[in-house]
């Protein structure tokens, strides 16, 4: 440890906080170990390393400058006080910690890149530290929820990644990826990559748990008279049986025909019918129903 830092940087005391900053980047780029292997070149890199830790930081130079705390930030005059609270949460004197490293991080980018940048400053002062976990939002169909499947996507990296979705996927799961999140300090691992996932809506599917519901246009006559239609479900069609003198908004339940639930359950689905007009009212179809309404003229509004 040097007794100077502003000699291990090669500066003055009135040397700017920008000069401070130059001047590591200057010896990092000759005397970073994995640039030049002499011994030598090695202790300075170390030496200007703890320089531009403490000096870094302008109230912790003005402490440095006044002999409040010697060149490894040690307290002078009041160690031994200090030191009973070096953990404190409080304490405005403790070294900083990982939060730093951003900072210096950035001067090793210039010199190996923006991953080996924060891996070549956690090694300098020998912290690892695992990454921190990313979010993401992940939209999907609902098919996809419904029967699972894969989605492509692509990281902030420009990694392209092929994400599993698991049968009966719902609104606000969270996938989770292991290792895909930001990258570590030092030799720490990864974090992961956290997908939330949202639904999409569809024209006509409506999801209610484990249960769907779906909307099946009918004919006026099926309606009054009955008879089986062909209606969709998640799984294909089936041929599903219309009461006679069904109504609009009449619900039919077909049931084991929703989601799978945990346990390989099955919810349901209820299929709402809704009666549909022909395009065009003809002459036969107006004078039946006027003749019929004479004879048999109701009121569905009535209570």
């Amino acid at each position: 440890m040097a007794d100077d830092p502003y000699k291990a940087l090669g500066l003055e005391k009135s040397a700017t906080q920008d000069d401070i900053k130059k001047a590591y980047r200057r010896i990092a780029k000759t005397d970073h170990p994995d640039l030049n292997p002499d011994p030598a070149a090695h202790e300075r890199f170390k030496a200007a390393s703890s320089a531009y830790d403490l000096l870094k930081d302008a109230d912790q130079r003005a402490r440095f400058d006044k002999g409040e705390i010697d060149a490894s930030g040690q307290e002078r005059p009041q160690r031994h006080y200090y030191r009973e609270y070096a953990q404190a949460g409080d304490n405005p004197y403790r070294r900083s910690g990982p939060q730093d490293f951003d900072e210096m991080s950035d001067v090793f980018a210039d010199l190996f890149g923006q991953q080996g940048g924060r891996r070549r400053a956690s090694q300098a002062r020998g912290f690892d530290m695992r990454g921190q976990d990313q979010s993401f939002t992940l939209e999907i169909s609902f098919m996809t929820a419904v029967h699972g499947g894969s989605q492509r996507i692509t990281m902030p990296d420009g990694a392209v990644l092929e994400v599993k979705i698991p049968v009966g996927a719902h609104e606000g799961q969270i996938i989770r990826l292991r290792g895909k999140g930001a990258p570590g300090y030092g030799d720490g691992e990864p974090g992961d990559a956290l997908l939330t996932l949202v639904v999409a809506d569809d024209p006509d599917w409506r999801r209610d748990g484990n249960d769907i519901e779906t909307t099946l246009p009918i004919t006026i006559d099926e309606a009054v008279l009955g008879g089986k239609v062909e209606a969709q479900t998640i799984d294909g069609p089936v041929m599903l049986t219309i009461p006679r003198g069904a109504s609009s908004g009449q619900k039919l339940r077909l049931k084991g025909r929703g989601l799978k639930a945990e346990g390989g359950q099955r919810g349901d689905q209820h299929v709402v019918l809704k009666i549909v007009m022909p395009a065009r009212i003809d002459d036969d179809l107006a004078e039946f129903m006027q003749n019929w309404r004479q004879q048999n003229a109701y009121d569905p509004r009535r209570g």
